[in-house]
């Protein structure tokens, strides 16, 4: 990736708060955010919303080095999170770390699942494919960190699942959820059975479609001849 793959612009703000953070967002098309860690003290920024929204809506955004430029003097930080507006397409608010390169960062990367629809469990068992997981949180440094991690289902029969354990991580990357032991290899994607519908008994289907024949009426008696 090169260093300004995702750039962005950005000024230092004073004024913070609610009230302040809201006639940002109404006057002048802003986005209130914040960047910390490292060893300087969180500094409180402006982004533009159009420029941000651009930037999210590539994937790869949020698995990359960020150059951050603020009031000229650029920053290299990763986005740790994003307040979205709940019932409009806006951005409310951004927290960015900044990034050393001897120190590891734990970042969230989605997973890109390959071969699903020719996997054995898929192609010849008519199975039913659930995902678990669809992003890993992972501990690297700077320079290791990949953009997606790849999981390869070809194999994977009906009745199993792949875990954590059994991704292929890239050189220099660990899951944070294996550091702790055992019990943070959680299952990733799974294929089930599909539900078998039962057929209805020949005998009950038969019933169903026919319908009693009526009973013949007696024919009259004949009058009798004198």
């Amino acid at each position: 990736m090169s260093k300004h793959e995702f750039m962005l612009e950005a000024s230092s703000r004073a004024n913070v708060g609610k009230g302040a953070s809201r006639r940002l967002r109404r006057l002048e098309n802003g986005i209130p955010a914040i960047v910390y860690g490292g060893t300087k003290a969180p500094t409180n920024i402006t982004l533009m919303h159009n420029h941000l929204m651009h930037m999210v809506e590539n994937e790869a955004f949020f698995a990359s080095i960020v150059t951050l430029s603020i009031d000229g003097v650029e920053e290299e930080v990763v986005i740790k999170a994003m307040q979205r507006h709940p019932a409009k397409p806006r951005i409310m608010h951004a927290d960015f770390q900044r990034v050393s390169a001897d120190k590891p960062l734990h970042v969230k990367i989605p997973l890109h699942f390959i071969n699903q629809d020719i996997s054995v469990g898929v192609k010849e068992g008519g199975g039913l494919v659930s995902h678990l997981m669809n992003e890993l949180e992972i501990s690297c440094l700077p320079r290791y960190l990949p953009k997606y991690i790849e999981v390869d289902l070809i194999n994977l029969d009906v009745g199993h699942s792949l875990h954590i354990a059994d991704l292929k991580l890239p050189e220099g990357v660990s899951s944070v959820a294996l550091s702790h032991g055992e019990s943070g290899n959680h299952a990733v994607i799974s294929i089930t059975a599909p539900r078998k519908v039962e057929a209805e008994p020949a005998a009950a289907a038969a019933a169903t479609s026919k319908k009693p024949a009526a009973a013949k009426k007696p024919d009259a008696a004949a009058p009798a001849k004198k």
